[in-house]
């Protein structure tokens, strides 16, 4: 590892519940100490700046995800086989089983469903008025997602949960991933029994993992860990942005004027959305052979902390970056990853982000926060757990 002495060291946890909850004073810190920096309580250097952080994610050769993009031994071992543990032609392999689902062109044979699906969700939680932003953001992916990866019926109640747990399993190995893994490996645990049984939902992802184990291209396990692997993100990141699209146009009211008076601004929106409230937290990164960053050398087996929620606030990248503002050029942001590791669903997020945005536009005229929000606490996934709102209808 570099020496402690060349970079500058932070001793605040970073995955305390307190700086879960409220973890951008954190993250200002951090980029005032330098490019690099040394965190102590978790014996990892944290890149909290945009232009490292998105360097690393774009060399995907020299800084790895084969070894694991969390910050603790059992995750980076249990995570062994899926899509988001591998490099080059194995990655590839892997993402091009299920990539045709996730193509533009299946996207939008997707669309219409989507949007009646939105408006279904949107037109009830306005017949209520007084609503959780995160019920009204679970709704949409609960009922694209799982039907899409193949779940069976059976068991899906606790996929939230589920998918919560493996998350939190990629921090560090704290309280909290303690405390979830239980759940973790219960997600686990059903997806073999599903596999197994080959009770997947003909036509869907699940499906197509099933028949490429037949015809020999992957192993039946990787089926188990792929479903896992493209659930859990679209679940939570989705309802992350979802839930702050809600919360941030709530306590904007004049960017939710100019969405209404605007709404082909929901693309610049959803970019907006996804730089300011971030859904991932961090990912870790291995060095593949010795290198050098920001003037930092790192011998082969480092292990680099990629902040995208401290990049996407970088005030180097952006001007005025704590002001929220649909109409900024966020295209940019880092909050889906970039390169080869770029998140695979964030066609489909923001599919179903707009969808809700624009059936909010049609079917609402103000949105108000009625209680304190509650952020979940979540190693890795940022977003709210429960935020009261009333929907005013238009």
């Amino acid at each position: 590892m570099p020496t402690r002495t060349e970079t500058p060291v932070y001793h605040p946890d970073l995955y305390s519940a307190s700086a879960i909850r409220d973890t951008y004073p954190h993250y200002a810190a951090l980029r005032e100490l330098g490019p690099v920096v040394w965190l102590s309580k978790h014996k990892v250097h944290a890149l909290p700046r945009y232009a490292e952080c998105k360097q690393v994610l774009l060399d995907d050769d020299t800084f790895v995800s084969s070894g694991g993009v969390g910050l603790n031994p059992v995750a980076n071992r249990v995570g062994q086989g899926t899509t988001l543990f591998s490099d080059g032609e194995e990655h590839a392999r892997r993402r091009s089983l299920l990539a045709h689902r996730l193509t533009p062109r299946a996207l939008r044979t997707m669309q219409d469903t989507v949007d009646q699906q939105a408006a279904a969700v949107v037109e009830a939680a306005a017949a209520r008025r007084t609503v959780d932003a995160v019920e009204v953001a679970t709704a949409l992916p609960m009922s694209v997602v799982p039907d899409l990866v193949g779940w069976p019926q059976q068991g899906r109640e606790d996929l939230l949960r589920w998918a919560g747990a493996t998350f939190d399993a990629l921090g560090p190995l704290n309280r909290q991933a303690v405390r979830t893994l239980p759940a973790s490996l219960g997600m686990l645990r059903y997806a073999r029994g599903v596999v197994r049984d080959r009770s997947v939902l003909d036509g869907s992802m699940g499906h197509d993992l099933l028949r490429a184990a037949d015809e020999g291209r992957i192993m039946p396990a990787e089926c188990v860990t792929m479903m896992i692997d493209y659930l859990a993100p679209s679940l939570d990141t989705t309802i992350s942005a979802i839930s702050s699209a809600l919360y941030l146009f709530a306590t904007h009211p004049e960017q939710w004027r100019l969405l209404k008076a605007d709404p082909d601004l929901v693309p610049k929106a959803v970019n907006e959305i996804v730089r300011y409230e971030s859904p991932i937290r961090a990912f870790s990164r291995t060095a593949a052979r010795d290198t050098e960053l920001a003037g930092v050398a790192f011998p082969k087996g480092s292990r680099v902390l990629v902040l995208y929620g401290s990049a996407n606030r970088d005030p180097l990248e952006w001007d005025d970056p704590d002001t929220f503002d649909i109409r900024r050029d966020s295209a940019r942001q880092l909050g889906f990853g970039q390169g080869t590791h770029g998140c695979a669903g964030q066609g489909l997020a923001r599919l179903e982000t707009s969808a809700i945005l624009r059936a909010l536009v049609e079917r609402v005229d103000r949105i108000e926060v009625t209680g304190p929000p509650e952020w979940a606490l979540n190693n890795v996934i940022h977003r709210l757990e429960r935020l009261p709102l009333e929907l005013i209808p238009a």
